[in-house]
Parts: structure tokens; sequence; C-alpha cells
């Protein structure tokens, strides 16, 4: 099971890459990512990187693709029930895709887990994730 949410936003697909490939930075969403700790020597947006969202969400840069304007991360620790307790394996994907109808984005961000409690997950991430694409968006306004 997984989450899927989507968005278009008002800017060419570039512009809104060059915005989320940074890792290490979501200040673009001042609704949903109060804090931001950078855990770790490996910068932004390098493979590896280690990021700690509102003191609770543990995430690790999985892969990025600048040509494809994809990258993707792992949540190794997160409250409730997305805590290693309760999720093996969770991987999110951000994609970045142009609307070449009238130079808008198309934003895909997925992901997929492993737990027993498959809706309990979705349930809880779907709202941040639809959040924090508003604000993405909200951001190119």
């Amino acid at each position: 099971m997984g989450c899927y949410n989507s968005i278009v936003i008002n800017s060419d697909a570039d512009k809104v890459w060059d915005v989320l490939k940074n890792f290490h930075d979501l200040s673009w969403s001042k609704n949903v990512v109060t804090k931001v700790e950078v855990v770790g020597s490996v910068s932004s947006n390098n493979i590896g990187a280690k990021r700690i969202l509102n003191d609770a969400f543990h995430e690790t840069l999985l892969t990025v693709d600048n040509v494809g304007r994809k990258f993707t991360y792992s949540i190794d620790d997160g409250p409730a029930v997305v805590s290693k307790e309760n999720v093996v394996g969770y991987i999110g994907a951000v994609t970045v895709l142009p609307v070449s109808e009238n130079n808008t984005s198309f934003v895909l961000w997925t992901s997929e887990w492993d737990s027993a409690k498959e809706s309990g997950v979705a349930d809880f991430c779907n709202p941040i994730y639809h959040a924090l694409l508003q604000d993405l968006k909200d951001h190119f306004s």
C-alpha cells in the first residue's frame, strides 16, 4: 500500500525542481515544516543526506535524478504509525514533470511501505503530503 498525492504548480518544472531538490531546505512549507535539523555532514542534494523534520521524522535521501527531476528518501523513524516499530521500508518519491501545454509543473509525491497498520499509515501521511504540496503551490503563487 502507499500514498499518492499530486498538484499542478504555476511555474516551470526547472524552477520547481530547484526548490524541491534541496533536501535540507523546506522553508517553502511554513505551514507543515517548522524545523529541519541537518544530521551528519552529507550536503543537501547528495545521496545519504539526513534530516529530522519537526523533531519527529528521521529521513535519508536515497536517490537524486536531476535530469528526471526526481528524488527518493526513506523515513527511518517517525511518530505514531510511521515509527520504526510500526513501519518497515518506508520510501517516498517526489517527481516534477513539465506540463508543456501551459509551462506549468505536475508534482507527484508518492510513498510505499510495509506495515500491519496499512490504512493507519495512509490516513496519517496523506494529509501531510497534501499540505506540503499546497504550501509548494502557494510558494509559487
